[in-house]
């Protein structure tokens, strides 16, 4: 839906308008005027970095959270994950230039894109230039129309964060390319694919698909990626709002950006200990031949490996476990499920900090706080891909405040969000 950039402020006062950001942002005021604020924001960004596009349409993008099954996904594993109200938007227009230019608030320089050219570009690599060039070239590849789009994005999705803010930004690019080039046509997932393979093939990060999933989808979802390039997606109807406790995210510190080598030898690990078993991925391998096989394997491989499929046998089953809790409303079982599976990362999958520097571990800081602070109620574990970060904490709602004190206290007072979960995926915006 176009909008004239003058007209924007007028729509967001309407009742459209107070339906889409509600289902966005919930139902607080102030946190939607707040909202209003920020679009009206991007809007004058947009107006100076692209002065000739009068006409414009609105994109959101949230996060995501990781809810159950720690690296299960690049071993064709269970996931559960849920969107959160944290987003980046966007606002675009097509151009009949053939080049993709994409600019992000609080960066200096801004991705220009010749769709003409999609191959990998050894220079772009570890550089968003390189996501947008591979999400053109994955639509390109797969027959859909692409073209040209003067984009403009500001994110409340911390970069480093542990909530995707990479995943996001992919899914909202693509987003973007599907509505204003194909029609809306693509689906979620298929956009989640086409995103995973810009960040495999062209950043140069091996990531699963969770977290593409996950912005692209939205709400609670189960994952099933045992068959390769189709997975079993469910939504998990569960209402967590009723649930008593408060979802919690603390930034403890450190950066997912020098860390691609520490992700990188988590699947390698688990990969090598599958190729031992004579299989691909551990999916494929019967968990009670790796315990019987472990003295050979031991012979063969290094403990870390061992240790790193052990846990993913482990939470690759307790995903189903908090799945059947969510839907049968036994939340004390989700948490209990929560905690084994965040020692399970901390003791087997050892990616609460880097090897590399040992003698640095915020996140493990931060989970000795939380653990302190509940005293055995809630539950706490390391965020997403781990190594540095964020923690996840599900704190009862009268504990959240001090809570949220503490962990500002130590971490920064930035540090600490209370998310809700969002229902809405990667859309577009229709105010009128």
């Amino acid at each position: 839906m176009m909008i004239h950039r003058s007209d924007l402020a007028r729509y967001l006062e309407s009742e459209k308008a107070q339906v889409v950001l509600t289902g966005l942002y919930g139902q607080d005021d102030e946190q939607l005027e707040k909202q209003k604020k920020r679009w009206l924001r991007l809007a004058a960004l947009f107006a100076q970095q692209f002065p000739k596009q009068q006409q414009v349409r609105l994109f959101s993008t949230p996060g995501r959270t990781e809810v159950g099954g720690n690296h299960t996904d690049h071993q064709q594993g269970r996931v559960l994950c849920a969107a959160v109200d944290l987003d980046i938007i966007a606002l675009a227009a097509p151009n009949d230039e053939g080049i993709i230019r994409l600019k992000s608030e609080g960066f200096s320089d801004i991705d220009i894109i010749d769709i003409r050219h999609l191959k990998p570009v050894k220079d772009e690599v570890g550089h968003s230039a390189s996501l947008i060039r591979g999400i053109a070239s994955g639509f390109a590849s797969r027959g859909y129309p692409i073209g040209g789009m003067d984009i403009y994005t500001t994110s409340l999705v911390p970069k480093g964060s542990g909530l995707s803010s990479s995943a996001a930004f992919e899914i909202c690019v693509a987003t973007v390319l599907d509505c204003l080039h194909n029609g809306n046509q693509v689906s979620p997932v298929e956009r989640a694919i086409i995103a995973q393979e810009a960040e495999n093939l062209f950043f140069g990060k091996p990531s699963g698909l969770m977290d593409q999933c996950g912005c692209s989808i939205g709400g609670f979802i189960a994952i099933d990626f045992e068959t390769p390039g189709k997975p079993v997606i469910e939504a998990i109807p569960f209402d967590f709002s009723h649930a008593g406790y408060s979802l919690i995210i603390t930034n403890t510190g450190g950066s997912h950006s020098d860390l691609t080598d520490d992700y990188a030898s988590v699947p390698a690990d688990m990969k090598a200990v599958a190729a031992a078993l004579g299989k691909d991925v551990l999916r494929q391998v019967d968990s009670q031949l790796f315990w019987e096989k472990l003295p050979e394997l031991r012979k063969e491989l290094d403990d870390q490996a061992l240790l790193r499929a052990a846990h993913f046998f482990a939470d690759n089953s307790r995903v189903v476990r908090q799945k059947t809790a969510l839907q049968q409303n036994s939340f004390d079982q989700f948490l209990k499920e929560v905690t084994a599976s965040g020692q399970s990362s901390w003791m087997y999958l050892q990616n609460v900090y880097s090897a590399r520097a040992y003698r640095e571990q915020p996140v493990s800081a931060g989970l000795a706080l939380s653990e302190h602070i509940l005293q055995n109620e809630g539950a706490c574990r390391v965020h997403g891909g781990g190594f540095a970060g964020t923690i996840q904490a599900y704190v009862p709602d009268d504990k959240a405040p001090d809570y949220l004190t503490a962990m500002k206290h130590v971490f920064g007072e930035k540090a600490a969000r209370l998310t809700q979960v969002r229902q809405t995926g990667s859309t577009e915006l229709v105010l009128k």
